[in-house]
């Protein structure tokens, strides 16, 4: 019971009260620091409780996991393209014809230091963590997605927030499928670098 009120308590903490908020007005480097004290807590307990191996498994089937992560991408990109096509056509990857080496060193950096810290803390840590606090798999990614959702909540946009949602549904169910941080990060770098490279960077925080 004691170990079922702190995890209640620490999901509460880390996925809820911290990204509120950073919606709030406040000093940027507080809300720095309270990031990177936050990481560096996941991680701890990550390797340190969890007894987590950041390792690659050698059973990942890729090739599976390729098929259908291309079969996403190709749906959401003609969803996407024509969605920005019809709401900002002037905005189609302008920064890829325009800029393209920032272009280049913007998907770099996002996949890297961005996206997997992402993966790491909202599916590795909740899934490892938070698992057993629902009895229900549906449950558990619906709520997994809906705090992903809230981790962006600083970006102060209902399109944003549909968006992370859906991402965040897509993400838990390769996680759930295939325990794999590695996968995980590698499709949210995908869709992520899909929606910068189209023109829709600016909304998601990307420097354009």
């Amino acid at each position: 019971m004691k170990s079922t009120t702190y995890k209640c308590l620490e999901l509460f903490v880390i996925f809820i009260l911290v990204p509120i908020s950073f919606a709030l007005n406040y000093s940027p480097f507080i809300k720095l620091g309270i990031g990177l004290v936050g990481f560096v807590y996941v991680i701890y307990v990550l390797l340190k409780v969890e007894r987590e191996q950041f390792k690659i498994a050698p059973n990942l089937n890729w090739a599976s996991f390729w098929k259908e992560t291309l079969v996403k991408l190709f749906v959401i990109a003609i969803l996407t393209t024509v969605f920005l096509w019809i709401t900002n056509k002037d905005d189609l990857f302008i920064v890829l014809l325009n800029k393209p080496k920032l272009w280049v060193f913007i998907l770099f950096v996002y996949s890297l230091f961005s996206v997997y810290p992402q993966e790491l803390i909202y599916r590795t840590f909740f899934f490892k963590r938070y698992a057993k606090l629902f009895n229900s798999s549906r449950l558990l990614v619906f709520v997994n997605a809906m705090l992903f959702a809230l981790g962006h909540i600083f970006f102060k946009n209902t399109l944003v927030l549909v968006l992370t949602f859906l991402g965040g549904i897509l993400f838990a169910l390769t996680f759930l499928k295939t325990k794999s941080t590695l996968l995980v990060s590698i499709e949210h770098a995908i869709y992520g670098c899909w929606l910068f490279t189209l023109g829709m960077g600016e909304m998601l925080g990307f420097p354009t």
